[in-house]
């Protein structure tokens, strides 16, 4: 991810952007995307084996050709700690607002019912995709000013029926209610709370679902029979932290290439 010179309009400029679980995958194209909109962007990573490619995308974005900055923050999700870790990061780096939250982070698991181990598989799922979520968000609120955007990554398993990942899809349809109420919640002075609800893309994610689901959703997707990229989601939750999104909240947003239409 080398420095652009073609910088889309930076509607972000001056804006903080916190993307959790962004060191590598669909997380670092969304963290590249806001940067080059101006944002400065916090980066967090779980693992010694991701701090290397967490390092390398802060200096890809002090690399592009504006005045985005970066930071990367290990924090696992699991540690109910990791949030003030984390927002402490920001606004040790960044100042005392903050002002897009991208809740990215997340944990998959392929297994069927009869498979589960309770309660160590649930919480290896929840710990991180809705408590996780609630813990950072209750973090990062007191910073918010107004107009700030909050994105929470969805999928579209969160209302397809897809056999073998129920604690995985459980998870998301729980982070879409949350999403629902909170646009409800916040809306007073401008804030915005909105899902993004990617179909397949390619990732390290992807290869730990199921093949013949994912070949099932190529299959009958619309636009080129195809799975996504990162880029292509990015772009959607760039729009979301933007100004232009003012207008739009309490939403799920589904970039899927047509597989999913609502």
């Amino acid at each position: 991810m080398a420095g652009n010179s073609e910088l889309p309009a930076q509607t972000l400029e001056g804006k903080v952007a916190i993307v959790t679980g962004s060191s590598r995958g669909l997380g670092a194209e969304m963290a590249m995307d806001l940067a080059r909109r101006g944002a400065n962007v916090v980066i967090t990573y779980t693992s010694q084996s991701s701090e290397s490619k967490a390092k390398q995308l802060v200096s890809d974005i002090k690399a592009l050709s504006n005045s985005s900055e970066a930071i990367s923050v290990r924090a696992d999700m699991r540690d109910t700690s990791s949030p003030k870790v984390i927002v402490d990061a920001t606004l040790k780096a960044f100042g005392p607002e903050i002002h897009v939250l991208v809740n990215n982070a997340g944990v998959a698991l392929s297994k069927n019912l009869s498979e589960m181990s309770l309660p160590e598989d649930y919480d290896s799922v929840y710990e991180v995709n809705v408590r996780g979520v609630i813990l950072l968000t209750q973090a990062v609120l007191p910073h918010l000013p107004p107009r700030s955007r909050i994105i929470n990554i969805s999928s579209v398993g969160a209302r397809a029926g897809f056999a073998g990942v129920s604690l995985y899809t459980s998870s998301k349809a729980a982070l879409e209610g949350l999403t629902r109420s909170w646009a409800g919640e916040l809306g007073g002075n401008g804030t915005t709370v909105n899902a993004v609800a990617p179909g397949p893309v390619k990732s390290d994610m992807l290869d730990t679902i199921d093949p013949k689901i994912v070949k099932m959703q190529m299959d009958n997707t619309p636009v080129q029979k195809r799975v996504g990229t990162a880029e292509e989601v990015a772009g959607v939750v760039s729009w979301l932290a933007g100004p232009e999104s003012a207008w739009v909240s309490g939403q799920v947003l589904c970039a899927s290439g047509g597989w999913m239409m609502y």
